[in-house]
């Protein structure tokens, strides 16, 4: 038996998300595949509003000013989505942990996983590892997953037009 811990996929799929919203349902589903989620989600007719109201309560943690409002928040998400961790063994990836119930609806099931593995991506690798992008105008997420715990930039680009910038306001007679 493995544990699914959730952590630094869920993190980096809610970040996708809310970076790059999807227009349907469909396009949710898909990008959940793509961070590993294999399972089948029943489908509801609100799913994607709803699943649009989980990202956007997870942004909230994004912004929180302080450590303390930050944990508030997720648990508040973690004690509405309260569900006996329960062994599962759906689609060959061998006998795991699930934080949910079983046949949940979509927007249930990302605001468990998204609620534990923000968590637990927080408190394994420090409350600061998430934030928005430095590189004005940019306001991207940043999921922190490097080793010093220092990243500031959603991407390189955006980096080096913050490097450009800054190296410009230095240079006399510009």
């Amino acid at each position: 038996m493995h544990l699914n811990p959730y952590g630094e996929y869920a993190v980096l799929l809610a970040a996708s998300l809310a970076d790059d919203w999807p227009s349907d349902r469909a396009g949710i589903i898909s990008r959940t595949r793509e961070f590993g989620m294999t399972m089948a989600f029943p489908s509801a007719r609100d799913d994607h509003p709803s699943v649009r109201g989980v990202i956007d309560e997870w942004l909230a943690v994004v912004d929180a000013d302080s450590d303390d409002t930050r944990a508030a928040l997720l648990n508040h998400v973690m004690a509405a989505v309260a569900a006996y961790p329960r062994l599962t063994d759906h689609d060959g990836e061998g006998w795991h942990l699930h934080y949910r119930d079983e046949g949940q609806a979509l927007p249930s099931v990302l605001r468990a996983v998204i609620g534990v593995g923000t968590s637990l991506h927080l408190v394994t690798r420090g409350m600061h590892r998430l934030g928005r992008c430095a590189g004005d105008p940019c306001s991207r997420v940043v999921v922190d997953t490097t080793r010093n715990g220092r990243q500031r930039y959603c991407s390189v680009r955006c980096a080096n037009r913050a490097a450009v910038r800054r190296h410009r306001n230095r240079v006399p007679g510009r």
